[in-house]
């Protein structure tokens, strides 16, 4: 089995205007490109979620969670299914 970690991404992918973080996964642009790049090391990214996890609070943090774990056992975010379902 594989040790490379799963994207944060939960596929709500806006970026607030202010703070520059996506809702969704609270990263920035070039956290998103880092997480890309085949060469960024998995302490980087270990490290990078317990920033971007730092960065939530509320309801933003308990909708990442979940929907991370399920991205993690299911291969899928919440969203994501919820959109496959309803066009099915």
């Amino acid at each position: 089995m594989s040790d490379k970690l799963i994207s944060p991404c939960i596929s709500i992918c806006k970026t607030d205007p202010i703070t520059g973080f996506c809702y969704g996964c609270a990263r920035t642009h070039e956290e998103k490109k880092l997480w890309k790049n085949e060469n960024t090391s998995n302490e980087w990214k270990k490290n990078n979620l317990a920033i971007i996890v730092n960065r939530m609070e509320g309801w933003q943090l308990e909708t990442f969670k979940e929907s991370y774990r399920h991205k993690k056992n299911e291969g899928i975010s919440i969203f994501k299914k919820k959109l496959l379902e309803k066009n099915n």
